[in-house]
Parts: C-alpha cells; sequence; structure tokens
C-alpha cells in the first residue's frame, strides 16, 4: 500500500497572523489610511508620520501577514487583490472594535468613541432637510463622542450600517430590510432635466408624454433606488449611468442625456441657463428620506440619541 506523503512546504516560509495585538491594530488603521488617501505620501498628512514611517508601517503589515498587500512605485499606489480583501476585513474589524467601546461605554451609562454617520449625498442643499439642526443638538448632548459625517451611495450606506462600519444612515427609503430600523424625516422632489445643448432645451413641452420621453437617452442611477424604479417603471432608455447625483448632473449638462435631479440642487444649474427642468408638473416624483439602525446588535446609546435627534429635528421644523 502506498502512503501519501505530506504536501512539502513552499521554500519561503510565509508568516500567518496570529493572536492580535495593539501594534497590529495600529498597523491596519495605518493600513486603512493609506487606502483611503490613495498612497503613502497621500496618508502622511492625515496621520501627521512621515511617508518613510507610513512605508515601514506598511511592509511590517505585511510581513506580520505574510502577504503583499500594495503596489508604489512610478506607476503609483495600487491594492493586490489580497490588500483588498484585508483593507474590506479591515473595515469590519476596526467597526467591531468601536461597537465594542461603545457597549462599554453604554455599561458604564456614558456616552464617548466615536459615531460614524453616513448621508446620501446632495443632501445638504435640501431645505427639507435639517441634519444641521440635528448634530447640533446631538453635539450639545453628547459632547464626548467624536463624530465622522460620510457621503456615500443607497447601496453603500446599507450594507456599511448592516456591516457595522456606520451607525446611523440617512437615505432615500426604496425598500424594506428586517434588518434595519426605520424613522421617517424628511422629503424631496425630483424633477427631469436636459442641458442647454439639448434638443429639449427652450422647446415646447407641452406634447410630451412618457412614451415620447423614450426617443432620448436616459441617465440614471447605477443602483436600486426610487430613481432606477421609476426609470423602469417609465421604460425610459438609459444610455448612460451615474453613481451619485453629481455624475448625473455631468451626463445631464453634455446635453447628451436627460436625467432626473433633486430640484433644489439643480436650481444652481437652472439660474445659470445651463439647466431646464422639462415639464415639471408632469416629469417628477418625490421620495421621502429615512434614517436607518441596524436591528441586532442593538444600536449603541449615542447612535440611539443621534437618531432621536435626527427625528426631532425634523418634527419641530
Amino acid at each position: 500500500m502506498q502512503v501519501k506523503q505530506p504536501p512539502k512546504s513552499s521554500e519561503k516560509s510565509r508568516a500567518l497572523l496570529g493572536q492580535l495585538s495593539d501594534m497590529d491594530l495600529r498597523l491596519l488603521k495605518v493600513f486603512k489610511s493609506v487606502v483611503e488617501c490613495g498612497g503613502m505620501a497621500a496618508a502622511e498628512l492625515e496621520l501627521n508620520i512621515g511617508t518613510s514611517t507610513v512605508s515601514r508601517h506598511v511592509k511590517d503589515l505585511e510581513t506580520r501577514m505574510g502577504l503583499v498587500l500594495c503596489r508604489r512605485g512610478r506607476a503609483g499606489f495600487a491594492l493586490t487583490p489580497e490588500g483588498q480583501r484585508v483593507y474590506d476585513e479591515t473595515l469590519r474589524l476596526l467597526a467591531s472594535v468601536e461597537a465594542f467601546r461603545s457597549s462599554i461605554d453604554d455599561i458604564h451609562h456614558r456616552m464617548g468613541g466615536q459615531l460614524d454617520v453616513a448621508v446620501f449625498d446632495k443632501t445638504a442643499s435640501n431645505p427639507q432637510a435639517h441634519v444641521g439642526d440635528a448634530i447640533a443638538r446631538f453635539a450639545t448632548r453628547a459632547p464626548e463622542v467624536r463624530l465622522n459625517i460620510h457621503v456615500g451611495s443607497i447601496n453603500a450606506i446599507e450594507r456599511g450600517v448592516i456591516d457595522g462600519a456606520f451607525q446611523v444612515g440617512i437615505i432615500p427609503a426604496h425598500r424594506s430590510s428586517k434588518t434595519l430600523a426605520y424613522a421617517d424625516l424628511f422629503g424631496e422632489t425630483m424633477l427631469l432635466y436636459c442641458g442647454a445643448r439639448h434638443p429639449l432645451f427652450g422647446a415646447a413641452h407641452a406634447g410630451l408624454t412618457w412614451e415620447r420621453l423614450r426617443a432620448h437617452a436616459f441617465a440614471g442611477l447605477g443602483f436600486h433606488s426610487p430613481n432606477m424604479e421609476l426609470s423602469h417603471r417609465a421604460r425610459l432608455v438609459r444610455k448612460a449611468t451615474g453613481f451619485d447625483q453629481e455624475a448625473i448632473a455631468m451626463l445631464v449638462l453634455s446635453g447628451q442625456y436627460l436625467g432626473f435631479l433633486p430640484d433644489h440642487y439643480a436650481k444652481g444649474f437652472e439660474q445659470e441657463g445651463l439647466m431646464q427642468a422639462v415639464a415639471p408638473k408632469r416629469f417628477r416624483y418625490a421620495c421621502r428620506f429615512v434614517s436607518v439602525l441596524r436591528r441586532s446588535p442593538a444600536p449603541s446609546r449615542a447612535a440611539q440619541l443621534f437618531q432621536e435627534c435626527l427625528v426631532a429635528a425634523h418634527e419641530a421644523a
């Protein structure tokens, strides 16, 4: 009977990460900053340490893990596939560490640490949004909490709240998840726009119907949203895709596409004669914005307080 021999180990042994130490967490935080800043030199200002030190920390992390996490050189900074996975796991790990700290603060009936809030883009210019008032209320009641505000797509915010990267999200309502808790906040009006070089700009819109709009190229958001739901329902011909409102505005300004934008955001472009609403009483839709919290594990006291401040600020408006 032939006995199978165990596989030979590679000549170059690879380090394996055993117990996670405080030093490992520090190295992972440096790596996270490097990725988000787009390179060693850019992370120097963020981390307030020299580029050579940043580079050494990343090299130490690579040695610790036995992986090449990034490529750096004349071609610029780029993550390896392994580096992307480590970055994704780093976000989850650091979010879990922060959640643990918040839980300990809860046990001691105090609020500290940091709170990460994610907001859908182009919300600040909405007169119906009173997020700034909510922040003021929260800062008064929880002065020891360090507040971080992020901007992202609907899907990214939902995923971040579920994963723990964000503790509170503010998004347009478009579907419900059993893993999230929602609170109604404010509304937004979306109008259909064309750029100054588009054939519909300055033209008569009286005879336009949804069917006739299909003769024109449409630019829509590339993720599940009220925008996507309406464009599918109206069977608009999507010839370009944007992944935030800024991208849709650029496509509309090109004069090649029609696209829906928040009326408060497009107002400035209209005033400059760069954009026009197309039959605004007909081609429009309204959406509601909600705050989202993760149901389980239970949100921290700081997250719950921030949502309370959001609701109170919008009820008082």
